[in-house]
């Protein structure tokens, strides 16, 4: 049986993102076939002029909520403005992109159902600690494909 959990501002695993996002993801509650949950949610900053790159979950449902900064989303071929106080409920195959076209960071509340996307994190970032300055920006990893296949990821739409 699942117990309550309380994630404080600054506690959860944190990770550094490589490029095209350049910003970092917080881990909240890592659920999945591994998890506590069948769920898992985190927040997702981008940098400003940066993008997270065009995808899918083909078993998965994302729900995702803007509390900072200004972008644009692409939902299967559709712009819409990403501000604070927008929902997105993304259905399996959904694509997706999310650019930051602001000059702040894009803040943004994610909910995977069933979990998944943390392990996806992980495996692409680098450790991040709280207060610590960002990186330079730094490249995916070479299995980029194989890590997505292992993961959350339907087909690859784009680079």
């Amino acid at each position: 049986m699942a117990k309550s959990l309380v994630v404080q501002p600054d506690e959860g695993e944190s990770f550094w993102q490589p490029v095209p996002a350049n910003g970092h993801v917080e881990l909240k509650v890592i659920g999945g076939i591994d998890g506590m949950t069948d769920f898992d949610c985190g927040i997702q900053e981008i940098s400003p002029g940066s993008y997270v790159r065009e995808h899918s979950h083909d078993r998965n449902e994302e729900l995702i909520f803007v509390f900072a900064g200004k972008g644009e989303a692409m939902v299967d071929g559709k712009a819409h403005d990403m501000q604070p106080g927008t929902t997105f409920y993304l259905a399996k195959d959904s694509h997706h992109l999310f650019k930051n076209t602001g000059n702040e960071p894009l803040r943004f509340f994610w909910t995977m159902l069933p979990g998944g996307l943390s392990p996806f994190f992980k495996a692409i970032g680098r450790h991040r600690v709280l207060g610590q300055t960002s990186p330079a920006p730094f490249p995916r990893p070479e299995d980029i494909a194989a890590i997505e296949e292992e993961t959350v990821f339907g087909k690859p739409i784009s680079g």
